[in-house]
């Protein structure tokens, strides 16, 4: 049998869609980026197969937690509006959040970045947007991965996911299992809809025929407060936890309050949340009116403005909230915890 004529031409890496170059020049752009997010214990730089960090001074029993996450189909609007720095914050905090609540300290972050033609600038975005996470979370951009796959992603999209690993003393251990009857839910304040929800987002600009870029929307367009980055609470809850006893905290993102707040709280229990005690960013009225969204629905999709609920005493309740504002959060008591007459898992209940 004979075989068909070989090409006129030899085949490269770079015509089946994977430029090696291009990875090249993102290392060496993303290097000073990286070097303005970094911690004392970190060994190594960026380009290694792994990255080295020593466990900080002053651990006697140290307990290691480990984080990832990623920004879901927040990724698709930020790409259609070509911004892409924000995402990148969105990508720490979604890890770095999850993390503090255990009481941790983060120490390092890795991001994977995959997409079907890698430009570099837009990369470049992404990362300067990670290295402000880590600078805000306080911990080190150690590394990543880009993957250049073609015909897995259409042109113009990307992926992201992020890793994030923190510290904390064993005896001081954040898990929820301190809480009692009596405590209080105190709220702090998002900044918007973070990176949960964008599915339902995305569905009403569609239905509804909306330009995130050319709606006007308070003193800018809709795009702005769509696309505000996740907040990240590292530094406030570190302060507060040093300062204060908390019986435990809970990272509010997709599934809102209903589904994240029982996740931290023993059985038997149940969260009463005043729903009047919280301010509701205009953002997510917006979405409730345009998209016809049930109230219900509202409240376990989206964080509706808390972003982070944290539970204490009530004797901590005055200084818990003065900490916290004087780390430049917005705080106010949202509920408190009470006992179910039926026992069984905790749950959630919103008095409207």
């Amino acid at each position: 049998m004979e075989r068909d004529a070989p090409p006129s031409r030899p085949l490269t890496y770079r015509d089946a869609g994977v430029d090696i170059d291009a990875a090249n020049a993102l290392v060496e752009r993303i290097k000073n980026i990286a070097r303005n997010a970094r911690r004392p214990e970190v060994l190594s730089g960026i380009g290694g197969f792994g990255a080295l960090c020593k466990l900080p001074s002053g651990y006697r029993q140290p307990i290691l937690v480990s984080t990832t996450d990623g920004v879901g189909t927040k990724l698709k609007l930020a790409a259609a509006l070509g911004r892409h720095e924000a995402v990148g914050v969105d990508l720490v905090a979604m890890c770095a959040n999850d993390l503090v609540v255990c009481g941790a300290e983060p120490l390092f972050f890795l991001d994977y970045f995959a997409t079907g033609r890698l430009e570099v600038e837009v990369a470049a975005q992404v990362v300067k947007g990670i290295a402000q996470g880590c600078r805000q979370a306080g911990c080190a951009l150690v590394g990543g991965e880009t993957a250049e796959m073609p015909g897995l992603y259409q042109e113009g999209e990307y992926d992201l996911a992020g890793f994030c690993v923190g510290v904390v003393e064993e005896q001081e251990l954040v898990d929820g299992k301190e809480v009692r009857v009596g405590d209080v839910l105190l709220g702090v304040a998002s900044s918007g809809p973070h990176a949960n929800g964008f599915s339902l987002i995305r569905r009403i600009l569609e239905e509804r025929g909306v330009d995130p870029a050319r709606e006007p929307f308070g003193e800018g367009i809709l795009a702005d407060a769509l696309l505000a980055p996740t907040r990240i609470y590292v530094r406030a809850l570190l302060a507060l936890f040093k300062q204060s006893e908390v019986h435990a905290a809970a990272h509010i993102t997709g599934g809102g309050l209903v589904e994240n707040l029982p996740r931290v709280l023993p059985p038997g229990v149940v969260a009463h949340i005043d729903a009047k005690a919280i301010r509701v960013p205009e953002i997510f009225r917006w979405l409730e009116e345009q998209g016809g969204v049930p109230e219900a629905e509202m409240w376990r999709t989206f964080n509706c403005g808390v972003g982070m609920v944290v539970c204490v005493p009530e004797g901590e309740v005055d200084s818990a909230l003065a900490i916290l504002r004087q780390e430049g959060e917005q705080a106010a008591v949202i509920g408190r915890i009470e006992r179910a007459a039926e026992g069984g898992a905790p749950r959630v209940e919103i008095a409207r």
